[in-house]
């Protein structure tokens, strides 16, 4: 019955393509499917008496508990306009070189990134701020929207991502099952706090790489990228840069240091974040009742979103394994020619088509525990096999025509920049990311080295 849980799969991305609610969507064509299995003794109901337990499962799962937290905790950010003041004082660092302001926004992102997680708020926010001035300050459209897009996505890769934390959960459950299925009745585990590790390098590979082609564009196209005269109110003073710069890296040091260093666990680590983002906007007066409620509903409106999703792939994944879909993938991918790394193509492949009209939490809860206990039963390490899935899974935000990225700058760039002008921007940073695929797939080490480093392999 494997062409059944083909036809699952087909429908449920159709359903979702008609603009129905995720969670809904995927609870429900499968309780569909499976209600008429059973009705034509095709599926075997008894499966589903397994649902209470998964959900029980997933309310009782504490690494989830750091969703809502480090949600709580870009919020909040978001809210406490530190964007603002960081771009201002970077821009007034770098701006006076040529290409500076570019430099200037992909380091904000970053830090963004590292501090909130969440890459539609950070693309719209350094779009409405950033946008503006680039072009103000004679930087062509392409190079401006390429650059706001491009470290918008940051969030996907730079821990504590919101990304990795619900990556973690999916790999733990992959990496088990697979060790299951190879005979081996006392799994290893892979943790949030090993994908962290993992995504660390690679991360702030992708920032200097993104870096390295704003200047060499800046040099070769000096008239796309202008140097700036700073203003008598652009003076850039230390205390201004410090004042800037080190409540937001005091945060990310508390949050991901414990983590790295084994002081706290992720969920933990996410509780102090949330507390301490929560301090920093009190110490900037951004805070007050109205915004606390508003910081409150959306957490609880993103947090409420994520797990309802999760409720409904793991309904989804019950059924399509009773119709024996994960037989039928394995299958497939073992006749692939090439083996492992051609196995891993085609993976990569369908899920960054997937990513041009599924969000990544999609594809995350509902490809993943398919694909995942397959690959990582061919031998794959589960901590590079997660960190090439957010950054493939990153790219795919940005590529047009239907990247997610995309859209959100869209939104909020001014009239005269056209869509054309906004992809055109975008595809260096498309070739970068593959380019640092690429890099990460011949060089495994680089993602394993830290997480071996800390945790000792």
């Amino acid at each position: 019955m494997e062409w059944v849980a083909l036809l699952l799969f087909i429908s449920v991305i159709a359903v979702l393509l008609a603009g129905f609610p995720v969670a809904f969507t995927l609870a429900g064509t499968a309780l569909i499917f499976a209600g008429i299995g059973a009705l034509t003794g095709n599926f075997n109901e008894a499966l589903l008496t397994g649902l209470p337990n998964r959900v029980f499962g997933i309310m009782g799962n504490t690494t989830l508990v750091a969703v809502p937290l480090f949600v709580f905790m870009g919020v909040t950010l978001e809210r406490a306009r530190i964007a603002e003041d960081l771009l201002d004082s970077m821009s007034a660092l770098f701006g006076s070189l040529r290409g500076g302001l570019g430099i200037s926004v992909t380091l904000v992102g970053m830090l963004l990134a590292a501090s909130t997680g969440i890459v539609g708020a950070t693309v719209v926010t350094m779009g409405l701020l950033s946008l503006p001035t680039m072009l103000r300050r004679g930087y062509s459209p392409e190079i401006s929207a390429g650059t706001i897009c491009a470290s918008g996505t940051l969030g996907q890769i730079i821990p504590p991502s919101i990304i990795l934390v619900m990556l973690g959960d999916v790999m733990t459950s992959a990496y088990q099952e697979a060790q299951l299925n190879m005979g081996i009745f006392s799994p290893k585990t892979v943790s949030v706090g090993d994908l962290f590790a993992g995504a660390l390098i690679p991360g702030l590979m992708l920032v200097l790489l993104y870096v390295l082609y704003i200047i060499v564009v800046a040099w070769l196209r000096p008239d796309i990228m202008p140097a700036h005269v700073r203003g008598p109110d652009e003076q850039i003073t230390t205390g201004r840069i410090l004042k800037a710069l080190l409540q937001p890296l005091m945060l990310i040091f508390a949050v991901l240091g414990s983590i790295l260093f084994g002081i706290a666990t992720p969920t933990e680590a996410a509780a102090v974040g949330a507390m301490g983002a929560l301090l920093m906007a009190i110490a900037r007066r951004q805070l007050n009742l109205p915004r606390l409620r508003e910081i409150m509903q959306r957490t609880l409106r993103i947090s409420s979103m994520v797990f309802m999703i999760l409720i409904g792939a793991s309904i989804f994944s019950l059924v399509f394994r009773g119709y024996g879909g994960d037989d039928g993938v394995r299958a497939v991918l073992d006749a692939l020619p090439g083996g492992v790394i051609g196995a891993v193509l085609v993976v990569m492949l369908v899920m960054f088509l997937l990513g041009f009209v599924l969000d990544f939490i999609e594809i995350m809860f509902v490809v993943v525990p398919i694909v995942g206990p397959v690959l990582l039963a061919m031998g794959l390490d589960p901590v590079w096999l997660g960190i090439m899935i957010a950054i493939n899974l990153q790219t795919s935000f940005l590529t047009p025509p239907f990247g997610f990225a995309l859209f959100y700058l869209r939104g909020v760039a001014p009239p005269g920049i056209s869509t054309a002008q906004i992809y055109r921007g975008v595809m260096p940073f498309v070739a970068i990311q593959i380019f640092a695929l690429i890099i990460l797939a011949i060089f495994p080490g680089i993602v394993t080295w830290l997480p071996n480093q800390i945790y000792g392999g």
